[in-house]
């Protein structure tokens, strides 16, 4: 059996967030290894363990969102599998009950849990129209819905289109 791999590109709005972020993240670093007196704006706790414990833990932060990014989208004889940088997540076919095109199912959505867009946009999410769901998403514009069992997910494959197809297709083989 052949695996169909779909890419996970980058919408504009995750470009711009995670580019904004990480050179704040980065410059606040800097402006703290380098000794100065932070911008008003910027609001940390005095250091505890010196000026390298809160240069760690700013630097943690792009550092663990990147744990969570969307690589792409494999469909196996046995699911689909959601590739990240060292793990997999995988939707197994005998759960799901529906694929379908939804653009924009991210929107009017309430982060109940995960990250809102540095590098991606992964975690429990919730909206009315789909209720409780889990996101997978790198383009805020190419979203389809998967309906399963007992939850909803929410991926963002390169080709929307073909993505749904090849899933109906072998759900109904």
């Amino acid at each position: 059996m052949t695996h169909h791999h779909f890419r996970a590109p980058w919408g504009r709005t995750l470009f711009i967030v995670s580019l904004f972020v990480t050179l704040l993240i980065c410059s606040v670093a800097l402006t703290l290894f380098m000794g100065r007196p932070l911008p008003r704006f910027v609001s940390l706790p005095a250091p505890t363990n010196g000026p390298a414990f809160v240069i760690a833990a700013v630097l943690l932060i792009p550092l663990g969102a990147l744990l969570f990014v969307i690589r792409g989208y494999v469909l196996t004889k046995d699911g689909i599998l959601i590739r990240r940088l060292w793990w997999n997540t995988v939707l197994p076919f005998d759960e799901i009950l529906s694929v379908e095109v939804e653009p924009h199912a991210l929107s009017h959505s309430f982060r109940t849990c995960g990250n809102g867009g540095l590098y991606s946009f992964t975690g429990f999410y919730w909206n009315r129209q789909l209720g409780h769901f889990r996101a997978y998403v790198t383009d805020l514009n190419r979203t389809v819905v998967v309906r399963m069992k007992h939850r909803t997910a929410v991926l963002s494959p390169d080709d929307p289109e073909a993505f749904v197809r090849t899933v109906s297709a072998r759900l109904h083989s």
